[in-house]
């Protein structure tokens, strides 16, 4: 598994990457532009924080690498690398319902709630899972 030099960087095909699992102390990088948009990354071995414009995308705990991450109207989609099971946090729309899909299998559904918070568990390990919601 690898990390993402510098916390974040914007890919060929236009999606993100971002995160460090592996520090041991905090860092972040702020003010990061991408298509129009401020982006601030928070992350080490406890949490990978997302944000944009100053409002919530993403959070995980413990930390994360984040590799291709897309979110548009009705979809996220991301693959993500950690060294154990995590808990991933997405801000979608408020009080709508959701279908998460890791590796391609229907692990179910949930409800965002006021705040748009969608919560979900990830068995992370050897291998990077892709990550879809729709």
């Amino acid at each position: 598994m690898t990390v993402i030099e510098g916390l974040i960087r914007t890919e060929d095909d236009g999606s993100l990457s971002f995160g460090n699992y592996e520090l041991d102390t905090k860092s972040k990088v702020s003010d990061f532009e991408h298509f129009g948009d401020s982006y601030k990354v928070k992350t080490f071995k406890e949490i990978t924080k997302l944000e944009r414009n100053d409002l919530f995308v993403y959070e995980s705990v413990p930390g994360t690498v984040v590799r291709g991450f897309k979110m548009t109207g009705s979809e996220v989609d991301f693959t993500v690398e950690g060294f154990e099971d995590t808990q991933i946090a997405l801000g979608l729309e408020a009080e709508k319902e959701y279908r998460v899909y890791v590796d391609g299998v229907d692990v179910g559904s949930g409800e965002t709630n006021l705040g748009g918070k969608l919560i979900f568990s990830v068995e992370l390990g050897e291998e990077p899972r892709h990550i879809r919601v729709v």
